[in-house]
């Protein structure tokens, strides 16, 4: 089995583990104030770390250019005037392709 195949079938035994974990836990430890105020920040964490990770190239270099940056700040102002998750993703994609198809 190559290094590859391993890295995804451990991924995948992880993952499942953690789901599992998620339902077996008791109500009083998934209750509580501290689990719930992690829980509720992990979305916005996951979602920074895939911005950070596709910001940089293969080579690591800065790959944002001016559409990309304007996609992020419509995200940005949609989330603070209220906007959902899929909502705020959905103006960047589209503030992001409209900036490009024109330029």
């Amino acid at each position: 089995m190559s290094t590859v195949w391993t890295a995804i079938l451990a991924a995948s035994i992880g993952c499942y583990g953690l789901k599992l974990a998620g339902v077996s836990l008791p109500d009083f430890l998934l209750n509580h104030p501290v689990v719930q105020h992690a829980a509720g920040l992990l979305p916005a964490a996951m979602l920074t770390a895939l911005v950070i990770t596709d910001l940089f190239d293969a080579n690591g270099r800065y790959g944002a250019d001016l559409p990309l940056l304007a996609g992020v700040a419509a995200g940005a102002l949609a989330l603070r005037l209220g906007g959902s998750l899929p909502i705020v993703l959905l103006v960047a994609v589209a503030v992001t392709a409209a900036i490009r198809s024109i330029a």
